[in-house]
């Protein structure tokens, strides 16, 4: 296992290997601040790319039409009306952004009570909280690609899954309307890494080892889409 020595090094050996990563960051939490602005910054920037290039009539009448079709023409009219390319921006920014520390934070409160097995496990909610931010990482790796599917775009009548590209909404080519779509958008390929993240962290920052570690990492996207596939069919 390779040493790391500071968090540029870390935000790179995280990729290829977290060991060495997670076992620096064990006595360095203060690292966390890098991955958090890597992940809350990159990660919206296919959104201000999407909807600057978007023909945004376009945009807003496939979310109305597919979204709101059970509503009158005149509350169509009233959605259409209300929304601007400054305002969807804006509800885009301030949505990744809470929703990323909102998300972390329940991320970081289910892994500092499900370690607690661990006697001689020390780490906190804030140590947790800033753990959740280097295995939220593979997420850039998203950002990425849709920042190249947008860049190489030839319409700009682009469906808003491409900003998804390791979703399942967009390989299964989910319509924007299906009741499936909001989850089929949430499971994504760098979930699967993150997951696999989690298990590494652990193992690296407590005592308990094996299955169980993969156990923890698994459970709260296997209850999240298991509620949520529960909630769609009933």
């Amino acid at each position: 296992m390779s040493e790391v020595s500071n968090p540029i090094q870390a935000c790179s050996d995280i990729f290829f290997k977290p060991n060495g990563v997670f076992a620096a960051t064990n006595v360095n939490h203060n690292w966390s601040w890098l991955p958090f602005i890597a992940v809350i910054v990159i990660t919206v920037l296919p959104a201000y790319m999407y909807f600057n290039f978007v023909d945004f009539e376009w945009y807003t009448d496939l979310i109305v039409n597919s979204t709101y079709a059970d509503v009158s023409p005149n509350e169509q009219d009233m959605i259409r009306q209300n929304m601007t390319r400054d305002s969807v921006l804006l509800f885009s920014f301030v949505g990744a952004f809470v929703g990323y520390i909102v998300l972390n934070s329940l991320l970081a409160i289910y892994l500092n009570l499900s370690t607690k097995s661990d006697e001689d496990n020390l780490h906190g909610f804030t140590d947790w909280f800033g753990f959740t931010w280097w295995v939220s990482m593979p997420s850039l790796v998203s950002a990425v690609l849709a920042l190249l599917m947008l860049t190489l775009a030839e319409s700009n009548q682009l469906d808003p899954a491409s900003l998804s590209p390791t979703s399942l909404a967009y390989w299964a080519g989910l319509d924007v309307g299906s009741q499936w779509y909001a989850l089929a958008q949430s499971i994504r390929l760098e979930s699967f890494w993150s997951m696999y993240l989690i298990a590494v962290g652990i193992s690296q920052w407590t005592n308990i080892r094996g299955n169980k570690t993969y156990i923890i990492g698994i459970a709260p996207y296997a209850f999240i889409w298991g509620v949520w596939t529960l909630i769609n069919l009933f």
